[in-house]
């Protein structure tokens, strides 16, 4: 056997031992030539009758392996003539050749009549636990606190396709299986064990002797499932009342979370359903056509896109100008203690980074840093952290009112009130005391960068570092660069969100930038709705059912009206615009200052809110100042206000796009996700574009609301260009240095 991605060696005894080490890489992934191998060791356990059984373990460190290889899936395997050369079933054919190929061989290994274990020493995460679990014994590390075992496929749009929804729901039972498989649940070794998912724990340094003792011992292994008399744990639908329970509960819960909008999810519960009934080779068979299925729908290609690559990528720093230096950072400056300030400061000294926390009295900042202390304490008490690493972290938050405190510091991120005059008396009253090199970041979420670094010395300088609350919670940064922004600004920068583990995402300026000016076109429409007369439950029904994590009038409430109505009268007061007429603002202006309705922080808004900040009922008042003219809403009503909600916010994306805000199709389906939530399961608001519709078909749609409705919807030149050319976000947007890869 000539092998890439594993070690092979066969012992005195005929026991062979695989050891999975893919060149080059820190973790295992299933890539194709990882496959490769296994079908090679497959048939050889199979065929040499020297061989008396088979142990796979994992040459990594970090585990055993993290699944398949997304950054090959949907690439072409094997000779053959092109699919555009094929007759429909020869295409299908040979799709769900390729598709069932890993599931035919791991099905072979598991009855090839000899004994075949496990040595999981870290994580095994899909397909990797996939293949552990086609073995007939597995071992675990006990000593690994970082060991996780789970299949979490359809985070990312697709479903188990090696076996996953067919020997999880056989070894653990229907009910238990279902959630881990649905919501992509990992767990540790100790559950695993509890479950039956692994039937051994052992320290990692003896895995692999305890399997191969387990092998020696155990010739005539079968899997559970293949011994005569076998029984799915809890029964099966057709044939256990409560198992029908559960399947018909399942349903309607999987409903109730996803609206119908997760292919992923619905075929999951199919193949469960469909396969468990059947013997475990005809259930394979089922999993592999709807993993086929899944695999092609637009949802799956956007959900992999961004949620996995693109994340990845920009989690790893991709958007980083080259040929500058890695900062190390020793010392940063946060400005403003109130709830943003004081989030920043606790997620630097968690990140460790040595704090200054700043404000205008030294007490102030102190109540500051009592944010990060009951963080502190809710870890301590969940056992999540210990008390001396609370202590450590609370020791690097250094509280005061002297600007000589922030001497030294490599960047100062200032986060004080929407006030331009504020933050200029603050950048320079820290420029006084920074080095040449130092950046000043201003966390700012509507005024534009230029503009304020206007007051400072070094606007080269100084740049937007724009976090989302709760800090510690969320996991987007948003980096705009102003007009004299320099490129080794920017490599800071980036280098300073990675250091707090948060993605960035780099924009130029603009008012609103873009997460703000394009988030604030989802609660607008909301607001156009309401207007228009639909009563105000079928916009936040149809909102949630959209796939954005709250109605419009519901985020309204969180964000504050108040600082809507502000927002509003400063935009129209920047620009020009004469809004005293505008019904729009006239209502929200009822809503706040006759009314005194700022939204949940107050306990009253659109909605009335319990003790605990949440929504119990839209306020019966609304319609004093409404007149309620829909009050049904028929499916095809739904569909054309999903795409109300869904077109107006991409339509935004394009022009900030035709604008230059935003230059990467990878910072705008990530930003418009972590931002602002964003209907996850289309990849983000560039890949609606591109996947779900079509670019063609988008701009269509498009001009369709426009008649209808007005400018709002009316499509950027931009869009029509890339229609005619044949072009999508991704094409004409690539990432730096990508250009003739995405032409190609």
């Amino acid at each position: 056997m000539n092998l890439e991605t594993f070690e092979w060696d066969v012992d005195s005894d005929g026991i062979a031992h695989a050891v999975f080490d893919v060149p080059g890489r820190s973790m295992n992934t299933l890539t194709g030539q990882a496959i490769a191998d296994i079908i090679a060791i497959t048939n050889e356990v199979a065929t040499n009758d020297a061989i008396k059984g088979l142990v796979i373990s994992s040459g990594k460190p970090s585990g055993f392996c993290a699944g398949a290889d997304l950054g090959e899936m949907g690439e072409s395997a094997g000779a053959g003539k092109p699919e555009s050369e094929m007759s429909e079933a020869e295409r299908k054919q040979a799709q769900f050749d390729r598709g069932f190929a890993l599931n035919r061989t791991l099905r072979e290994l598991e009855t090839c009549g000899k004994p075949v274990a496990c040595a999981l020493n870290g994580l095994a995460l899909g397909g990797g636990l996939e293949v552990a679990l086609a073995c007939h014994y597995r071992v675990a590390a006990n000593d690994n606190p970082k060991i996780q075992f789970g299949l979490p496929e359809s985070k990312i749009g697709l479903l188990p396709g090696a076996g996953g929804t067919q020997r999880l729901p056989r070894l653990v039972g229907v009910q238990e299986a279902l959630p881990l498989i649905l919501e992509g649940k990992s767990f540790d070794a100790e559950k695993a064990m509890k479950m039956g998912v692994v039937q051994e724990l052992a320290p990692g340094a003896e895995t692999v002797e305890r399997a191969k003792a387990w092998v020696k011992a155990n010739p005539q292994a079968q899997a559970p499932w293949d011994e005569k008399g076998y029984k799915v744990p809890g029964g099966v639908p057709h044939k256990s009342s409560g198992a029908g329970q559960v399947m018909t509960m399942a349903n309607a819960m999987l409903m109730a979370k996803t609206y119908g909008n997760f292919p992923a999810q619905k075929n999951i519960l199919s193949c469960v359903y469909e396969g468990i009934q059947v013997p475990i080779d005809a259930g394979l068979r089922i999993e592999t056509r709807y993993f086929i299925d899944t695999q092609q729908r637009p949802e799956a290609k956007a959900m992999i896109r961004s949620l996995f690559l693109s994340m990845q990528e920009l989690s790893k720093g991709a958007n980083r100008p080259a040929g500058h230096p890695k900062t190390e950072f020793n010392k940063v400056a946060v400005i403003g203690a109130g709830l943003m300030g004081a989030g920043i400061a606790y997620v630097q000294a968690k990140a460790g980074i040595p704090t200054v926390l700043v404000d205008v009295s030294k007490e102030n900042a102190e109540k500051g840093k009592d944010y990060s202390r009951r963080l502190v304490e809710k870890d301590v008490s969940r056992g999540k952290s210990t008390e001396e690493k609370g202590d450590r972290l609370l020791d690097l938050i250094t509280t005061t009112d002297d600007y000589e405190e922030v001497r030294g510091a490599d960047l100062v991120v200032e986060a004080v009130f929407e006030n331009e005059e504020l933050k200029a008396k603050i950048t320079q009253q820290a420029e006084s005391v920074l080095d040449e090199e130092a950046v000043f970041g201003s966390n700012t979420s509507t005024l534009p960068i230029t503009g304020l670094a206007e007051a400072s010395k070094r606007p080269e300088n100084f740049i937007g570092i724009h976090f989302f609350s709760p800090v510690e919670r969320m996991g987007l940064v948003e980096i705009i660069n102003g007009e004299k922004t320099s490129e080794a600004t920017l490599a800071k920068s980036i280098d300073y969100v990675l250091a707090i583990k948060k993605t960035p995402i780099v924009v130029n300026d603009s008012r609103g930038f873009y997460t703000s000016r394009c988030f604030g076109t989802y609660t607008r429409e909301g607001m156009e709705m309401l207007a228009e007369g639909i009563k105000p439950a079928i916009i936040e029904n149809v909102g949630r059912q959209s796939g954005m994590p709250m109605g419009p009038l519901e985020v309204s409430d969180s964000v504050g009206l108040d600082t809507a109505l502000k927002v509003t009268r400063a935009t129209a007061e920047a620009t020009g615009v004469d809004i005293q007429g505008d019904d729009r603002t006239q209502f929200l202006a009822w809503l706040v200052e006759d009314n005194g309705r700022v939204g949940r922080k107050a306990g009253k808004g659109f909605y009335d809110y319990n003790d605990k900040g949440k929504p119990e009922k839209l306020w019966p008042d609304l319609g004093t100042r409404i007149e309620v003219k829909i009050d049904e809403c028929p499916p095809e009503m739904k569909q054309h206000l999903t795409h109300r909600f869904l077109v107006r916010q991409a339509i935004e994306v394009a022009r900030c796009f035709e604008e230059g805000v935003i230059t990467d199709a990878r910072d705008a389906d990530i930003g418009s996700i972590l931002a602002w939530g964003f209907a996850p399961y289309t990849g983000g608001c560039a890949s609606y574009m591109d996947l779900i519709w079509g670019v063609p078909e988008f701009l269509a749609e498009a001009d369709r609301l426009a008649e209808k409705y007005g400018e709002r919807f009316a499509p950027p030149a931009l869009l029509r260009d890339m229609a005619e050319k044949g072009e999508t976000f991704y094409s004409r947007f690539p990432p730096a240095g990508q250009e003739e890869k995405a032409a190609a």
